[in-house]
């Protein structure tokens, strides 16, 4: 699993609304915001409360991400869907369990991505033994 420093390194937003960054800001000291180009507002200075990185505090995460992306997966919300599929890309980035070279595709709203990650951390599959590019899950 990626360090701290290494992710404030290494890290690239790629959602386009900036998801992931908002994701990921809960495991980051209020003093460490401004490396990743987060300013707290003068009303919020000195409350920031963020969780210890640690693999179970992201597989936590990380389970509440995969069925929310699931949900919009599933129900075709396209712009959420997407914004999803780039969170558990950066969870399984900063994971380093095998799935951070998983092919950078968003076919059918990021399916085959999020199959991958349930079934590699036993969570909730939805979508059973489907692939999650079966023509049923296009637009």
């Amino acid at each position: 699993m990626k360090t701290l420093q290494e992710i404030k390194k290494e890290f690239k937003s790629d959602s386009f609304d900036g998801r992931d960054l908002q994701r990921l800001a809960q495991f980051i000291p209020e003093d460490q915001l401004v490396h990743f180009g987060l300013v707290l507002n003068e009303e919020f200075k000195g409350t920031h409360e963020h969780s210890e990185l640690t693999k179970d505090n992201i597989l936590q995460q990380l389970k509440k991400d995969v069925e929310f992306g699931f949900e919009k997966a599933l129900n075709k919300r396209g712009l959420s869907a997407s914004a999803m599929n780039d969170v558990v890309k950066m969870w399984n980035w900063v994971l380093q369990d095998g799935l951070e070279n998983f092919p950078d595709q968003y076919a059918m709203y990021g399916l085959p991505l999020l199959k991958a990650t349930a079934i590699k951390y036993g969570f909730d599959n939805p979508i059973g033994d489907d692939d999650g590019d079966e023509e049923e899950y296009q637009d």
